[in-house]
């Protein structure tokens, strides 16, 4: 069954590993690798990425990508969320650290912040604004 809109926006909200999916070079899929994500509900979806990564430079030719991200207990529970990029910035160590915190243990968020932000190279910070969704609860069938 479909989700509501309150379901999916709170579903999208917690910390899920999701699936990024974007158009490729011609004759290849599209690139799905997973990636961290935030998102508040009514707001946009934001990743974190390297500037000079194949996932950026296809984001960047193809204005926009999804994220699909599930859970399988209680039940089983997925949402789809596609649309444009809308912003790209450079990431600060401060948006860094908001999305090392959101996936990762409290200790271990400051150790992860320091090597990433010396070894990671330049990052960008994505902000994709949802227009369609997907979702459901099977669950409840």
């Amino acid at each position: 069954m479909a989700l509501t809109r309150e379901e999916r926006e709170t579903f999208l909200a917690e910390p899920h590993i999701a699936a990024i999916a974007v158009d490729a070079e011609a004759g290849r899929a599209p690139l799905t690798v997973p990636i961290w994500y935030g998102y508040e509900p009514g707001g946009d979806v934001w990743i974190l990425t390297g500037l000079d990564s194949r996932k950026h430079r296809l984001i960047k030719a193809a204005g926009r990508f999804s994220l699909m991200v599930d859970r399988l207990e209680p039940t089983i529970r997925y949402v789809s969320v596609e649309g444009p990029v809308v912003e790209t910035v450079p990431a600060t160590v401060e948006r860094l650290r908001e999305i090392a915190a959101r996936y990762l243990p409290a200790e271990k968020v400051d150790g992860y912040v320091d090597f990433a932000w010396k070894n990671h190279g330049d990052q960008v910070v994505l902000r994709m604004r949802p227009e369609h969704w997907v979702s459901s609860d099977l669950g409840s069938l």
